[in-house]
């Protein structure tokens, strides 16, 4: 079976022969990979170790100075000011907020003050043309939504919880604002290429470790209303909405699962609530699962033994679910051993064979 038909025997109902298998990775370990295991691309990489790659494509906008599939990251069109902060002792950069434009906003028709981008100006020819690299033989993601996590980016995390508390008009107000926005964009990119891609990132970075950012009513009140509408959109295409939620989000499952989201990314099961066998017993039934091998103490701490015996756990824990994308949970850093890397895609061959 190719990548993509083992992905979609899933939501059919159907085993594939082989459980599908992901990759999610940062730059500097992306790029590590490729020189370690002679891999000249991408695509060679995932050949090299038989991952089933969801390709993540976005479409391009003229103005933006970042080069990224997911669209809420395009901060340069919406006058966001970051700096880059390296981690590890110089293993990796990520960029972080040093200016949100929206900080000191006070009014709803102050929403108007940052330089808001035109849903027209994207480049949906482009993302046609991208999509027609891959299909059919991966999976593809088409286009990404994920509200809250760009609202905290303009307005600075601080104000952003407290919006949700002491401003509800204001929150309701922006948060309409990015999704008309974004629908538009959906809308759009599913007209130009939406017979080349199979999901809409449908998302939103809701945990910690140990709870949510804001309450379970919080979140019913402000944020899944609008993933609703997205998603359902997204159906109504007949794509799949590709949900990914950090860390601690079990109190809201039963939420996620009733407005539609197909797959549940990326399975931090080391945080407070989101046992695996839990998870798999009480939501098995109603979503494919995606991710599970522990990027924050096994797959870089761990031995080869160690990774390989959690992707068996893992296949074996959700082999009776409605289905499972094995994955680290959340990207790769560099502080992961590439013998690590090569354990967790091995032990897919030698457990995910049905």
């Amino acid at each position: 079976m190719t990548p993509r038909e083992r992905w979609m025997a899933l939501f059919r109902g159907e085993r594939p022969d082989r459980v599908p298998c992901d990759y999610w990775g940062t730059s500097e370990i992306t790029d590590r990979l490729k020189r370690d295991l002679g891999c000249p691309s991408d695509r060679a990489l995932w050949q090299r170790l038989g991952i089933d790659k969801c390709v993540l494509l976005g479409a391009r906008h003229p103005r933006a100075k970042e080069d990224t599939w997911h669209l809420p990251s395009l901060f340069s069109l919406f006058g966001i000011e970051t700096r880059p902060i390296e981690y590890g002792d110089g293993l990796g950069v990520y960029e972080e907020i040093a200016k949100a434009p929206l900080a000191k906003a006070e009014t709803i028709s102050d929403i108007d003050s940052c330089p808001w981008p035109d849903a027209r100006d994207f480049d949906y020819a482009g993302l046609r043309a991208e999509c027609a690299q891959y299909h059919p033989e991966y999976p593809v993601l088409g286009v990404a939504y994920e509200p809250y996590y760009l609202y905290c980016r303009l307005r600075g995390i601080e104000r952003a919880l407290e919006d949700v508390i002491a401003n509800p008009d204001f929150a309701d107000a922006l948060m309409g604002r990015i999704h008309a926005l974004f629908e538009a964009i959906v809308r759009n990119s599913i007209e130009a290429a939406g017979d080349l891609f199979d999901f809409v990132y449908v998302a939103e970075d809701l945990g910690t470790q140990e709870s949510q950012l804001m309450s379970p009513r919080a979140i019913r009140r402000f944020i899944l209303p609008r993933l609703a509408q997205m998603a359902e959109i997204a159906h109504a295409a007949g794509k799949r909405a590709f949900h990914h939620d950090d860390g601690a989000i079990r109190p809201v499952l039963p939420d996620l699962l009733r407005i539609g989201i197909d797959i549940l990314n990326p399975i931090q099961w080391r945080a407070k609530g989101m046992e695996r066998e839990g998870l798999a017993r009480d939501f098995g039934a109603g979503v494919v699962f995606h991710g599970g091998v522990d990027n924050q103490h096994t797959l870089p701490f761990g031995s080869r033994e160690d990774v390989r015996r959690e992707v068996g756990e893992n296949i074996r824990i959700f082999r009776r679910c409605k289905g499972y994308v094995v994955a680290p949970c959340h990207n790769l850093q560099s502080n992961t051993p590439t013998e690590n890397v090569v354990a967790l895609y091995e032990a897919v061959e030698e457990f995910g064979r049905c």
